[in-house]
């Protein structure tokens, strides 16, 4: 059975769709106003703030996935160069690194003109594609800043497939 079915999205605003698979995936959040939800969402390498919020004058269903990152002054070059290629190889969704608050982003927009409805499968693979995405690249980003590794030797991480099982 799809999610979809769990829910009768006739009228269901999208941040109550999050808002359900926020409670049934028992993940933190905070309904912060009617068209905003923040959560946090346990991955592998760390825990990841999301928020969703909906936009009705462009009909827009905005995520934004961040989590920490304070690099070196001197490694900045290297970070931005790494984003130019992670967000090279990101077909939905794209990072950016937002200095001021030190923050890595993964950013994307599901646009819903006309009136569409978002389902509830659609915004769990959202929500989904964007911890996968920081889930793998967060290594490279770790090697290039901290591991003092060029971008291009630390994308061979995150581009890996990995074959057996441990």
């Amino acid at each position: 059975m799809s999610l979809s079915e769990d829910f009768l999205t006739e009228d269901l605003h999208p941040i109550d769709i999050v808002e359900a698979l926020a409670e049934d995936n028992s993940w933190d959040f905070d309904r912060i106003a009617d068209d905003q939800i923040a959560m946090a969402v346990e991955g592998q390498w760390r825990t990841y703030s999301i928020t969703l919020a909906w936009s009705p004058f462009d009909e827009t269903l905005r995520l934004i996935c961040t989590f920490e990152m304070e690099p070196p002054e001197d490694r900045l070059g290297q970070l931005y160069e790494a984003l130019n290629t992670v967000n090279d190889n990101c077909w939905a969704g794209a990072f950016t690194y937002w200095r001021e608050q030190q923050l890595m982003t993964y950013r994307y927009g599901l646009v819903l003109a006309g009136g569409q409805m978002a389902s509830p499968d659609q915004i769990d693979r959202l929500i989904g594609t964007a911890v996968m995405a920081a889930e793998r690249y967060y290594p490279a980003f770790q090697l290039v800043v901290w591991g003092g590794q060029s971008p291009k030797d630390a994308m061979q991480v995150a581009i890996a497939e990995a074959f057996g099982r441990a």
